[in-house]
């Protein structure tokens, strides 16, 4: 098993105003001197999780944890219908972050994340190239619309009746050509009945597309509260059904802007959700990065993935 490290509870949390009626939600954990390092969390929309903080050395690493807008412990929650969507999108969240550098004091920070917080660090450390020092990714995703429309219809192949049942969610006759913006409005309607029905499809997608990745019978998505569900579908069905706001390749394109930050990008052979062809890309053009192919794991990880991550953030701690 890999070896990871042991955190108490955050020595220091607040909430940060970030306008428009908005507040995020953030805590630091390890050692107040050290190293500073920020988690940037998946979904869009699943909030910050204290178990990511294991790959750290407390002793060597300040930890900063935030909650994106309208998730986690951030006001106001987008699992309340009344709650503005237009002011949650990728811009904002990027913005966000640089004022909570600010806010925390911090000169220059390690970026950590997978998923869509591969995305979201990517794009801001290809805004602010002068306040990364380095970056870990693990898995890598770039939100291109390409990326999304493997995940949410070209799996279909693969996954053909969790597919059918993910698309008997959305029954407007236009819905195949775009069942993400079909889940999108279902989670605007002003009947709660259809928007749980919809954020519960969307989850049972989401397991089915990670199930053969582990023995156990889990469900990871669908097993969230209530509330976290609607806000991990609200926000990921908006942030998707609009291309995260970013162009297609906007990322790779601009990767010149990486140039002088060492990154590894740690990525499963065995990942569906985001096959291995995005973090080969983003490799062939991001010359300081180092790319580890984890041939037994897939987008959830794994031991050997724990291992490489934990073993790369550490040869970055000093």
């Amino acid at each position: 098993m890999a070896n990871l490290y042991s955190h108490e509870e955050p020595y220091d949390q607040g909430m940060l105003d970030v306008g428009a009626e908005n507040q995020i939600h953030w805590e630091t954990y390890g050692n107040p001197d050290g190293k500073p390092a920020l988690v940037v969390h998946g979904g869009p929309g699943a909030g910050c999780n204290p178990r990511s903080c294991q790959y750290f050395d407390p002793d060597r690493y300040k930890i900063v944890l935030f909650d994106q807008r309208g998730c986690g412990q951030s006001k106001p929650p987008a699992s309340d219908p009344a709650t503005d969507m237009c002011y949650n999108t990728t811009k904002y969240l990027l913005a966000d972050m640089e004022q909570l550098r600010q806010h925390l004091d911090i000169d220059r920070w390690l970026l950590f994340g997978g998923s869509w917080g591969s995305t979201l660090l990517l794009a801001y450390a290809e805004q602010y190239s002068d306040r990364v020092s380095e970056i870990v990714i693990s898995p890598v995703t770039t939100t291109r619309q390409s990326e999304i429309d493997w995940l949410y219809d070209g799996l279909s192949r693969f996954l053909p009746k969790a597919w059918e049942q993910f698309r008997a969610g959305v029954p407007d006759n236009n819905s195949d050509n775009d069942i993400v913006a079909a889940y999108a409005r279902l989670m605007e309607n002003s009947d709660s009945k259809v928007r749980i029905q919809a954020a519960n499809r969307w989850c049972a997608w989401e397991d089915a597309v990670v199930s053969h990745e582990t023995d156990e019978d889990e469900q990871p998505f669908s097993s969230g509260s209530l509330n976290w569900r609607l806000s991990f579908v609200r926000i990921a069905s908006h942030y998707f059904s609009h291309g995260a706001w970013l162009d297609e390749n906007q990322l790779l394109r601009d990767a010149n802007q990486l140039i002088g930050i060492p990154g590894v990008l740690v990525h499963g052979r065995l990942d569906l959700a985001g096959p291995l062809k995005t973090a080969w890309e983003l490799d062939r053009v991001w010359s300081d990065a180092e790319l580890i192919i984890v041939d037994n794991s897939g987008h959830t990880g794994g031991e050997s993935m724990r291992m490489h991550v934990r073993e790369a953030l550490d040869s970055f701690a000093d």
